[in-house]
């Protein structure tokens, strides 16, 4: 897979996406002390092949989980192919599909696919989507589309699951995530509309990982508020912003691991559920033939003193 890598760079970022696997990021990098230092989690060249293992893949049709594989829609119940761990169907279906490659240059790339070509697909509409990666100087950029191909309505939703580096000691990374809601989860599923932020759960005033562990759900972001992650040794704070089509931010910090995930979502975990149950916070948008959505997410790198 070595020989799919696409590299984009500019004098401040250096980022391989892999088109063969999903449009997934094998690394991420800045200019840093004259040198390229890894701000996501670094793919191993073996992995190339393997979404799950990349420093960042695209979630799509949906993000997260269905309960059950389960996705209910009007009248119908579509029964999907399930993860084999948990039973539920997860992160949609195209971070391990070939997608197409459509502009190249040293500082940008886009890619496309479309459903159509894979009848194997893990969804019972027919779509199409488009991933654009371009660098702004100091800013890393992530344009993403999906757009209903078939003859009726359909349901969908999309979002990006980056693993940032979790260095220890005096360099562990200080968050700060500016929402005021969460979603109380069972099994990881949310099971009703957000409510206020519990305080061990509020990251609107900076919070340093330490020996943490999180796989929550927040929501109600600050408008043009960022995510921000602070590097305190290197003196790198990143800033992530999201369009407002992304509502949800989810935090993951699997303890001992030397990684963390920040993930804007515009859908939340089991919000097809949600949705079809008339509860508020699903973020599940529903496409008309011919109708599209898209979102940008753009990372941005200062130094701080």
């Amino acid at each position: 897979m070595a020989d799919q890598l696409q590299v984009i760079e500019n004098e401040f970022w250096q980022v391989g996406i892999l088109p063969e696997t999903g449009a997934s990021l094998a690394f991420a990098r800045v200019r840093h002390n004259g040198e390229w230092l890894d701000i996501l989690r670094p793919t191993p060249a073996a992995d190339y092949g393997n979404s799950s293992r990349c420093s960042s893949f695209i979630m799509l049709p949906w993000c997260n989980r269905i309960r059950d594989a389960q996705l209910r829609f009007g009248s119908q119940t579509y029964q999907l192919r399930p993860a084999p761990d948990d039973g539920t169907a997860r992160h949609g279906d195209v971070r391990n599909r070939p997608w197409r490659l459509e502009v190249q240059a040293r500082d940008r790339l886009h890619l496309s696919l479309n459903s159509l070509e894979f009848p194997d697909m893990n969804f019972p509409f027919r779509f199409s989507a488009r991933a654009l990666f371009w660098l702004e100087r100091r800013d890393f950029v992530i344009w993403l589309s999906l757009k209903n191909e078939d003859t009726y309505p359909m349901p969908g939703g999309f979002g990006h699951h980056p693993y940032f580096v979790r260095p220890d000691g005096g360099n562990t990374p200080v968050v700060q995530i500016p929402c005021s809601h969460q979603f109380e989860l069972v099994d990881f599923l949310a099971i009703d509309a957000p409510v206020p932020v519990k305080p061990e759960l509020d990251f609107r005033q900076p919070r340093r990982l330490n020996e943490c562990e999180y796989n929550d759900l927040l929501t109600r972001c600050q408008p043009d508020e960022p995510v921000r992650i602070t590097y305190p040794d290197w003196n790198i704070q990143l800033a992530l912003y999201s369009d407002p089509i992304f509502q949800h931010i989810l935090i993951f910090t699997p303890l001992g691991k030397p990684f963390f995930a920040v993930e804007p979502m515009t859908n939340a975990n089991d919000g097809f559920n949600l949705y079809v149950n008339r509860i508020p916070g699903s973020g599940v948008f529903v496409l008309l033939p011919g109708e599209d959505k898209s979102g940008m997410v753009r990372l941005r790198i200062r130094a701080v003193e």
